[in-house]
């Protein structure tokens, strides 16, 4: 490829870079305005909007409840998909290829779609509690996370270790515990907190399952910016992003991204 070729590629890269994370790099100035508007560039410097955050009730409850789905449904996804995962690589399932994409079709699918087919399931096993609905869809988005991640972790794991150890005198618990375990522990930790975020900043299927008295945090964010817009959403979103940040660069130590992408 001549000069000009690569420079036309590394150009078009940094454009494609900075049309995507232009809105997050500017909401994070924003967040720090002393005006009451979103502004940009900001004028002053003040902390108060993150001062503001725990004032604000309504947020305040839909940060919990967001909170309290994605650790329960990631703590369900962590059983159902680490089991799930094993069982792919073992290979003692007809179809093991076909079944890990079809559990991995909600990353997939639109999430609108997987939002209304929800809604509607749960119509139609007469399943009409908002925060029963959330929990079980939740479950159903953060699951191939937790999937994933494993099969990344045992993708060069050998199953045999797990016999040798047992003719060492283990009991297969035991044999599991010392040699299973630490091989998908990456895999599982940093598939939790996929997942978690995944639940905890999912929008397009919490907004068909979500009632009067329980709205999720992006749901309740949505509402805000309508009624009252000010920096403390900004302030709020900030908080959110270096969170996520600090999720992608702790995944990266334990697994890999590069590994994970793989699968």
């Amino acid at each position: 490829m001549t000069r000009l070729g690569v420079a036309t590629c590394w150009t078009a890269l940094v454009v494609a870079i900075l049309f995507l994370m232009a809105p997050i790099i500017v909401i994070i100035p924003v967040s720090f305005n002393e005006g009451s508007v979103f502004r940009f560039p900001p004028v002053g410097f003040s902390l108060k909007w993150y001062e503001r955050i725990r004032n604000i009730d309504a947020i305040l409850s839909a940060l919990a409840l967001s909170a309290q789905i994605a650790a329960l449904s990631t703590a369900t996804a962590l059983v159902l998909g680490t089991l799930a995962a094993i069982a792919i690589v073992r290979g003692r399932i007809p179809g093991g290829e076909a079944i890990a994409t079809f559990l991995a079709s909600p990353l997939m699918l639109p999430g609108l779609v997987l939002g209304i087919g929800m809604l509607q399931a749960f119509r139609a096993i007469g399943l009409f509690d908002a925060w029963a609905s959330l929990l079980l869809a939740h479950v159903v988005v953060t699951m191939p996370f937790i999937m994933r991640t494993v099969l990344a972790s045992l993708s060069l794991f050998d199953f045999a270790m797990v016999d040798a150890a047992r003719t060492l005198g283990c009991s297969y618990p035991a044999a599991l515990w010392k040699v299973l375990v630490p091989n998908i522990l990456p895999g599982f930790i940093s598939g939790a907190l996929f997942a978690f975020i995944a639940s905890f900043d999912n929008y397009p299927v919490s907004m068909f399952l979500t009632d009067v008295r329980n709205k999720t945090l992006p749901i309740q964010l949505l509402n805000t910016i309508e009624m009252s817009p000010d920096p403390t959403l900004a302030a709020l979103s900030t908080v959110l992003i270096v969170l996520t940040i600090l999720a992608l660069v702790l995944c990266d130590r334990l697994v890999g991204l590069r590994r994970m992408a793989s699968i």
